[in-house]
């Protein structure tokens, strides 16, 4: 199971002006062949149907744990195409006008986002094509999964590349800077155990593509925080046995891989307003507000929604701590 925790793996900018046009390119990010919804469910799969854990142990957890980290790469993606698209529709006096979303017809952007998608994320490419458990790979063969996960990370790296060179909205720089890095560790770590299992040594074709991640800003922020020789464990008592795959030298760095025992600290999300053009919300999304506030009260809650939210400048808007007793 996933241990899900209301905080995203990085930090991200808050909304600023609109570009549906580059949310549009950045979902290839999520439903593209070599997305995060591709990564994710070819590692939960694999790991789904692994057999002989016990004997293979340390090779099942290091797939299946890095399942769990592509679940949270999901929900970035999904930060960061949301927060694309904020402020795409009009809005006038609250309610949603009569031609609200006529500005867009010319637009290079993805229709669904504003007809079906409430002005959000889509489980699509960047041409608006659904994305298909046939980008899925399961051979049972755990040589084959291996080197097959290896070059899905060097397509999605590959990708990333492209969105950060087509997209200068912050918040799209913000998200492939930080894939890049970790989308580099997973390549590793992928690269790693094959030389072990088969003596093949991957990574002297690491970088591929060769990308000078420590020459993109945004990317070697991360760096310096020494992210790309780290592998979480995204599990308080599971997969112990990580560091037996996880270990040597940085190809590129030469600096120790480590296993770090506990899921990265995370960041609070912005709480992105409602956009009454699209309904998302709601129509009326005040009086979902007045609902929720009652309910609240009702169920002996704090006045105070139990959450925290970023307040655009690295702090918190609320940190509210839940007083049930």
């Amino acid at each position: 199971m996933i241990h899900r925790l209301d905080r995203i793996l990085t930090e991200m900018p808050p909304p600023s002006d609109p570009d549906p046009a580059g949310a549009a390119r950045v979902q290839e990010l999520m439903g593209g062949r070599f997305g995060e919804m591709s990564t994710f469910m070819n590692y939960t799969y694999q790991s789904f149907n692994f057999r002989n854990k016990k004997a293979a142990r340390p090779f099942f957890e290091l797939i299946a744990n890095i399942a769990a980290e592509e679940f949270g790469h999901i929900e970035l993606v999904s930060v960061a195409i949301n927060t694309m698209l904020t402020g795409a529709s009009s809005v006038d006096d609250g309610k949603a006008p009569k031609a609200a979303l006529s500005h867009l017809n010319d637009a290079v952007i993805n229709p669904h986002h504003f007809i079906a998608g409430g002005q959000g994320t889509l489980c699509q490419d960047s041409r608006g094509m659904p994305w298909t458990g046939d980008n899925v790979f399961s051979s049972g063969d755990l040589i084959e999964d291996l080197t097959h996960n290896f070059f899905l990370e060097t397509g999605a790296r590959n990708n990333k590349l492209k969105v950060y060179e087509m997209c200068d909205h912050p918040a799209a720089r913000a998200l492939t800077g930080y894939l890049l890095v970790r989308g580099g560790v997973h390549q590793v770590a992928y690269a790693r155990a094959v030389e072990l299992l088969t003596g093949a040594d991957l990574s002297k074709m690491f970088p591929s593509p060769r990308i000078p991640t420590d020459k993109i800003p945004e990317s070697k922020k991360h760096m310096d925080k020494g992210s790309h020789t780290k592998l979480y464990r995204f599990s308080p008592s599971d997969y112990l046995e990580l560091a037996a795959v996880f270990t040597g030298p940085h190809p590129e760095t030469g600096e120790p891989l480590q296993v770090v025992n506990e899921p990265p600290e995370g960041f609070p999300m912005h709480d992105l307003p409602s956009q009454q053009a699209v309904f998302a919300p709601d129509y009326a999304p005040e009086e979902i507000k007045e609902i929720a506030d009652k309910l609240r009260k009702k169920a002996g809650l704090p006045d105070e929604p139990t959450a925290e939210y970023a307040d655009g400048n690295g702090g918190l808007v609320e940190k509210v701590k839940d007083k049930l007793s």
